[in-house]
């Protein structure tokens, strides 16, 4: 089969077809809860939530109020739900202030009202909630060290937790009696409610211990007060069985799987066979790289386990352990490693990016490169294993022409990455 297609324009589309099916106007509707007798109060949180918000001001028929925060330049018009604006990955005053109106809109509820939660990745940073004894300063080391230490977000959140006043279900906490209804997009490999933006309206049943064996596995610098808190039984956060939680309903509205069958149909609408390797990718985003480029170039040299053209999609959050104090995300990282180790390899194209629109602290989603990327990097004056090396991706790629610039989404449904070989 001869390929009709540009590959960076194809790999482009199926990014975007990807998103577009995570976009919460798609699939609200159909987990709305019942209305109540009472009041309808609408609080949440995310990189997306603004958009959670304005969806369900659509769907929603009765009156409701609220307030939302997601990360700055992510805001959407909404005409009932306030939408505020904080900083992400690391969190501020403004995001302080948030926290606070968010539990101001549930205080004093009854068992007649209805609280609907609109949580989505990003959450955890943009709800900062220090507990007694522990400052905003303390809980900004707690993420700084979080982010440098590689650990998987099921460990980073298993922390943030513990060291939080509104995680962990604490605001649907502060709701009861009301029911609370939670609806979640999901960036979490294996879609835990509960880990996503630490489940401020979802309790699990992971103890103090947990968070204490992350810091000492990953051995963690933190301050004091923040030791002194995990050490204490007032880090214990609210057991799922309390019976505050009871009436409460869970839904995932949207998550990286349907994001990836999108991707999947429109790959083969266009002709071309796609396999979804997993939604659930979980590693160092440089080892996760060298994976993925060895199945490239099997397919590549050899038709097998895959015959070409094929796409070979694949989801989850990798982590990128500092090593360095270079610029760029997982997505670039991970699309440095896989550009080194497919160089020279004939029809091999990949695009990595985050489904937020923002890979790290950049203004990228990530990336598209292919066999000519390393030697492109060197034509302008770098070296890519030295920039790999000090997690400087971002300037790697941008030094090649590789990066990928979308602005803001409106949904955030992880990593998602489509490695194009024909």
């Amino acid at each position: 089969m001869r390929f009709e297609h540009e590959p960076r324009g194809f790999l482009h589309g199926l990014f975007d077809a990807a998103v577009e099916a995570a976009m919460p106007r798609h699939s609200i509707r159909a987990h709305l809860p019942e209305r109540p007798k009472g009041r309808t109060v609408v609080v949440g949180a995310g990189k997306g939530a603004a958009q959670l918000a304005q969806a369900l001001e659509d769907a929603w028929d009765g009156p409701l109020s609220g307030v939302v925060v997601t990360r700055y330049g992510y805001g959407a018009p909404c005409d009932r739900i306030e939408v505020l604006e904080a900083a992400h990955p690391e969190p501020d005053a403004a995001g302080l202030e948030a926290t606070r109106r968010l539990f101001g809109a549930v205080r004093g509820l009854g068992p007649d009202d209805l609280v609907i939660a609109l949580v989505c990745g990003g959450g955890s940073a943009l709800l900062p909630c220090p507990p007694d004894g522990v400052s905003l300063a303390d809980e900004i080391a707690v993420n700084r060290a979080l982010l440098a230490s590689g650990a998987p977000i099921a460990e980073m959140n298993a922390l943030r937790k513990h060291v939080s006043g509104i995680k962990g279900g604490r605001l649907a906490l502060a709701a009861a009696p009301a029911r609370v209804a939670s609806l979640i997009v999901s960036d979490i490999p294996g879609d835990d409610p509960a880990l996503v933006a630490s489940g401020p309206t979802v309790p699990d049943g992971v103890g103090p211990e947990v968070a204490r064996d992350v810091v000492r596995r990953r051995r963690l610098d933190l301050p004091a007060a923040v030791l002194a808190h995990l050490a204490s039984d007032g880090c214990r956060a609210p057991d799922p069985a309390d019976r505050a939680f009871a009436r409460n309903t869970v839904a995932v509205i949207a998550s990286a799987a349907v994001s990836l069958e999108a991707a999947q149909a429109a790959a083969r609408a266009g002709g071309v066979a796609a396999v979804i390797l997993s939604d659930a990718i979980e590693g160092e985003a440089r080892d996760v790289g060298l994976v993925h480029a060895a199945i490239a170039r099997e397919v590549a040299g050899r038709d097998r386990p895959f015959a070409r053209p094929v796409v070979i999609l694949s989801g989850g959050e990798t982590t990128v352990t500092l090593r360095g104090d270079g610029k760029g995300g997982r997505n670039s990282e991970f699309l440095l490693a896989l550009a080194l180790a497919v160089e020279g390899v004939a029809g091999v194209t990949a695009l990595a990016a985050d489904t937020d629109g923002i890979d790290g602290s950049q203004d990228n989603a990530g990336g598209i490169v292919d066999g000519g990327t390393a030697g492109r990097i060197r034509a302008a004056g770098a070296d890519p294993r030295d920039l790999l090396a000090g997690n400087d991706a971002w300037t790697a790629l941008r030094a090649a022409g590789d990066l990928l610039v979308t602005g803001p989404t409106g949904t955030n449904v992880n990593d998602f990455r489509a490695i194009l070989i024909v």
